[in-house]
């Protein structure tokens, strides 16, 4: 749906409802206040006179609206129609999430796409209503606004967290765009029971809200990450997900209603990027009530029925992923979390982060468990990445990674379609061939031809049945 595909009545409707289901897919804004706000804000419904639909928040901002202080657009969830695009704007953003155009402005976001800057600036303008930059702008200017609200950082802190090269240019994007400083709007929160009272902190631990859709099945995803919970690197309960990342660590915890994010940075000019690959890790972005109403009319009603809020657990980096779905081949899930436990301790920076391709592609592997072939596989898989062929954090489309991970000798088509549903989210991706998957489907008496049935949405299908395993 581009922007000029808003319906307004419809719209206006789910804002009339403040149904929570349209939260993220787009913004009203107000011309009466010159505010924008969430659809499921609580004030007073305005006269749709008086109203503007805008896809995406930088939409409304570059029309010269403010954000809500109320709902606070900042806690929205990501929309789901961007979030399972593989198509170039849905790997764009990705990429804006990751901060590519923060570090290299939008030379370096449409070189990673291959593609020109004029071409990706006309895709932005023709789907979301603005250029990336203004997108980028936006990310910033958002996730600054939540830390100001939410946390004692200095304010100094805050703009390079969010993204911004000086304090300078935080301190005047803010007040040309929002109407009030960072100070202004932190003693604002303060008044309001916001943050700490903008009191300076001793280190960089910091908590954020990342909200979510309901319903969120949390159970079933920390099962299923606990399971193959890296040691040394990982460490997850019935609660919460804690692991080691460059520069610090973070822990997610979910509660009603949100995900509660506790990190601790030695630079948190990196939070941008921590906050989207948690956001990815968890399917935060999710819409469960598509993916129900298109999955729960078929064979696996009853499953769906039973698990509502399934999610697929996503990935904190994509070549991270890649290396589990090799060394997880035909061996069981406790055995794979071994080997991979001793090649962290062996390859990976301090033996304790996950190692970059780089240093896996120099690391000594034997003695490890490891079999030749399989050793030979995760160096080629470790060269391509490394020398840029392969792209496993969002820049290629599904179909193309996949395409260039099967010439790999001991890469077939489950450990390329593994890595689809994990690292690349391709909502319909299906491990062809994944044992578990054919002997739940017989036990359940469901045709293989069904699996033809669930598209789009193949990869939480796929959920629904090595759970129900």
């Amino acid at each position: 749906m581009s922007v000029a595909e808003l319906d307004f009545d419809s719209c206006y409707r789910a804002v009339t409802a403040r149904d929570a289901r349209f939260d993220g897919r787009f913004y009203t804004a107000v011309t009466s206040t010159r505010i924008y706000c969430r659809p499921i804000c609580p004030a007073r419904t305005p006269a749709s006179r008086n109203v503007r639909f805008y896809r995406h928040a930088a939409s409304a901002e570059a029309a010269g609206f403010r954000p809500c202080k109320r709902c606070r657009p900042e806690l929205s969830p990501g929309d789901p129609g961007w979030d399972h695009r593989g198509d170039l704007i849905g790997r764009a953003l990705r990429l804006i999430d990751e901060g590519v155009a923060d570090d290299g402005g939008v030379a370096r976001l449409a070189g990673r796409l291959h593609i020109t800057e004029r071409h990706l600036h006309r895709l932005f303008t023709t789907e979301i209503g603005v250029g990336p930059l203004a997108v980028a702008r936006t990310k910033r200017l958002l996730l600054a606004k939540q830390l100001l609200t939410e946390t004692g950082l200095p304010i100094t802190d805050v703009a390079f967290a969010s993204g911004f090269g000086s304090v300078r240019q935080f301190n005047a994007t803010m007040k040309e765009t929002y109407g009030f400083t960072p100070g202004e709007l932190r003693a604002t929160a303060s008044r309001d029971g916001g943050g700490n009272g903008g009191r300076a902190v001793a280190d960089t631990s910091l908590t954020l809200r990342l909200h979510r859709r309901e319903p969120y099945d949390s159970r079933a995803l920390l099962r299923f990450l606990r399971a193959r919970a890296i040691p040394g690197l990982e460490t997850v309960d019935e609660t919460s997900y804690s692991r080691v990342v460059p520069g610090g660590a973070v822990t997610l915890t979910p509660l009603p209603g949100h995900v509660r994010l506790d990190v601790e940075l030695d630079d948190t000019r990196g939070l941008a990027r921590v906050v989207a690959r948690c956001r990815r890790l968890l399917d935060l972005d999710a819409d469960p009530q598509a993916i129900a109403d298109a999955l729960g009319g078929t064979s696996l009603g009853p499953l769906v029925t039973a698990n509502p809020g399934l999610r697929v657990p996503g990935a904190w980096d994509g070549f991270e992923v890649a290396v589990r779905a090799v060394v997880g081949q035909q061996i069981s899930v406790a055995g794979a979390r071994t080997l991979l436990g001793r090649i962290v301790a062996r390859a990976g920076h301090g033996g304790v982060l996950f190692p970059a391709p780089g240093e896996l592609l120099e690391a000594d592997l034997e003695g490890l468990g490891l079999t030749g072939r399989r050793v030979a596989t995760l160096r080629a898989l470790a060269a391509c990445v490394a020398e840029g062929e392969i792209d496993l954090d969002g820049a290629q489309e599904p179909a193309q990674v996949v395409s260039r991970l099967l010439p790999l000798p001991g890469i077939g088509p489950w450990t390329a379609s593994y890595v689809a549903l994990r690292a690349l989210r391709d909502p319909d991706a299906w491990p062809d061939g994944d044992l578990v998957l054919r002997r739940t489907m017989a036990r359940l008496d469901i045709p293989e031809d069904h699996i033809e049935r669930w598209r789009p949405w193949r990869a939480y299908a796929a959920l629904h049945l090595w759970s129900a395993a």
